[in-house]
């Protein structure tokens, strides 16, 4: 590869790095054409970007980021394809999924919302991560239930509120 095309691979590179949140780097060597060819579709069903990288340009890419990455220069050895996605458990969902029929692809880290996991052992954890939509969700139901037992409440007293009054008036007369 001539030195030119490797400065526009690096740059290309360094500028998803830069854009990115959250990335896996991954270990699917070894893997037959069949099943790399089934991850890629897996990956592009659940819109995760997979591609396979250069250690050496990766690490060099890494370098160019502002981000802190330091920690993951360590996981470069061997092949290493890297993963993007919006939702920072999705890749590791899709391993999970995807290692039901086999032993690859073996997660080497990842970098979360600034945070840095290493290790295969990881996996589960990241999975039980919940994406910035999920926290969302959660706050805002746990925001609406007392506002709805207050409504709920005032509906269902509302009624009753009326019988008493018209009771305590019949008594009266």
């Amino acid at each position: 590869m001539r030195k030119e095309d490797k400065k526009v691979l690096i740059d290309s590179i360094s500028q998803q790095l830069e854009e990115a949140n959250n990335f896996y780097l991954t270990n699917i060597s070894a893997l037959n054409a069949e099943d790399t060819s089934n991850l890629r579709r897996l990956s592009f069903k659940n819109g995760i970007k997979l591609f396979v990288v250069k250690n050496t340009l990766l690490k060099k890419a890494m370098e160019n980021v502002d981000k802190d990455l330091t920690e993951l220069y360590s996981t470069l050895v061997g092949n290493t394809a890297i993963m993007f996605s919006e939702a920072g458990n999705a890749p590791a969902k899709m391993i999970k999924e995807f290692r039901k029929n086999s032993d690859k692809p073996i997660l080497k880290g990842a970098y979360i919302e600034e945070t840095v996991y290493l290790g295969d052992d990881q996996l589960e954890f990241l999975v039980s991560i919940k994406s910035k939509d999920e926290l969302i969700a959660d706050i805002v139901a746990l925001l609406q239930s007392p506002v709805k037992n207050v409504v709920s409440s005032l509906q269902s007293g509302g009624g009753t509120l009326t019988g008493i009054l018209k009771t305590l008036s019949e008594r009266e007369g």
